[in-house]
């Protein structure tokens, strides 16, 4: 997230940037050799978030921030007062934060290829329909968002 160099050579912060306020601090637990993890780094980045990264894998994260170990991926998060599992798209930890929902936070079981760090030529560009889940205090869940589904048709 580098800074712009301006007419008369003042820096300027990208416009997206500014309407958004002041950078987030998102704290990251993963393994320090998951590629797809830096990717979804680099994409809450590209969203205005600072990120905190901790190389020490997500386990020990996981349980103590009470993500159910069902709704596990390849990395764990802290935004705000939320756990963030797995591949959520910035906009979805966005509209978390500012909704303010009594939960423990915002889930992308497994690795679902189309997700923000699991996208692009890597991947084939492949994008499997997926669902961005809240987690209620007692585990249960229901969808947040979803992508890539199918339109029903009337």
């Amino acid at each position: 997230m580098g800074a712009l160099l301006g007419a008369g050579g003042l820096l300027a912060i990208p416009a997206v940037l500014q309407a958004q306020g002041p950078a987030v601090l998102v704290e990251v637990w993963k393994s320090p050799t998951c590629g797809c993890c830096k990717d979804w780094i680099t994409h809450l980045e590209a969203h205005g978030f600072r990120v905190k990264v901790n190389d020490v894998g997500n386990t020990a994260a996981r349980a103590r921030l009470k993500v159910p170990m069902k709704l596990g991926s390849c990395h764990t998060a802290w935004v705000g007062r939320y756990a963030i599992e797995g591949h959520v798209p910035a906009a979805d930890i966005r509209r978390l934060l500012k909704e303010r929902p009594d939960a423990i936070g915002l889930a992308v079981p497994g690795m679902p290829l189309g997700s923000p760090g699991m996208d692009g030529p890597a991947y084939g560009n492949r994008q499997d329909p997926y669902d961005v889940l809240l987690i209620a205090h007692d585990g249960s869940t229901q969808v947040f968002n979803s992508y890539f589904k199918p339109k029903e048709r009337s």
